[in-house]
């Protein structure tokens, strides 16, 4: 039975009609038109659909919107504009970390929740924290390069 749902997502406070079981992708992509979390697997392995909740990294394939409570949802639309981009954004691109882009959306969201608990993280503490992050295209050294660019910037 559908319920309203008060979700604060980028800044903005949304309330919708929903299904408390509807992921929170959906609810992203189909109600509020967020094409940066991407649908992956549909089963939280592979990370494409990656948001921050509050200051935590989760997979918003997995996430019923029902669960979500006051915690605000970032995306890859709110860290950044193409005017004024993100430094992890920057850097990405500044490494050329994307080949098809799709995990990217992941990857930068995993990075930002990391370097927003660690200013300063090891290669090891960057591959541990996308470790779970999959990615074909193999710009794994390239992703790693991006982050530890951002780090920098952002210690700056």
């Amino acid at each position: 039975m559908a319920e309203i749902v008060q979700i604060t997502v980028n800044g903005a406070t949304h309330r919708l009609s929903l299904e408390p079981d509807v992921p929170l992708l959906y609810l992203l992509r189909n109600d509020l038109g967020l094409n940066g979390p991407k649908f992956g697997c549909g089963l939280g392995q592979c990370g494409a659909c990656t948001v921050l909740l509050g200051a935590e990294a989760v997979r918003s394939c997995v996430a019923p919107v029902g669960a979500i409570g006051d915690l605000p949802v970032t995306t890859l639309e709110g860290i950044g504009t193409a005017q004024n981009p993100h430094p992890l954004q920057r850097a990405f691109i500044a490494e050329q970390a994307a080949q098809c882009g799709y995990c990217i959306n992941g990857m930068i969201m995993q990075a930002k929740a990391l370097l927003d608990h660690k200013r300063d993280p090891s290669d090891a503490d960057i591959r541990a924290a996308l470790a779970d992050n999959l990615c074909r295209c193999g710009t794994h050294h390239r992703i790693i390069r991006a982050v530890r660019r951002a780090a920098r910037e952002m210690q700056s």
